[in-house]
């Protein structure tokens, strides 16, 4: 998870996003309770968009097994997301509804993050 993204880093659709500020593993129930978060306080007016996906199985063993005898089952998918990625992004609505929208949102992750608006990256970042 180190380094930085070589892409997802704009806000391609909406006009305001979610940006993550560390690395992190993001479950798919994590993201399904920020998106639920997201929609209910906007009275599904408005657009959202996941721009991440879980598409990397982790699994385990269970508990008091030996060792041997092959690999866990899956237990969970994650997202493996960098510092810079996009995670969602927010349009239809009026800046503060979004803003707490994302909030909302942000809450329901285990990493930091900032909310952006379009304005904001595409005018920096160009390292």
């Amino acid at each position: 998870m180190a380094g930085k993204p070589t892409r997802g880093t704009e806000i391609t659709y909406g006009e305001y996003g979610l940006v993550a500020d560390e690395p992190a593993w993001i479950k798919s129930n994590q993201i399904e309770a920020a998106r639920v978060a997201m929609t209910r306080y906007i009275k599904r007016g408005g657009k959202v968009w996941i721009k991440i996906f879980p598409d990397k199985p982790v699994t385990t063993k269970p508990a008091e097994t030996r060792m041997g005898s092959g690999k866990g089952t899956v237990e969970y998918w994650v997202a493996v997301v960098k510092p810079g990625r996009v995670l969602f992004e927010i349009a239809g609505v009026p800046e503060e509804t979004a803003k707490e929208a994302l909030r909302l949102a942000m809450h329901k992750l285990p990493l930091k993050c900032k909310i952006a608006a379009k304005a904001e990256l595409e005018g920096g970042d160009t390292e």
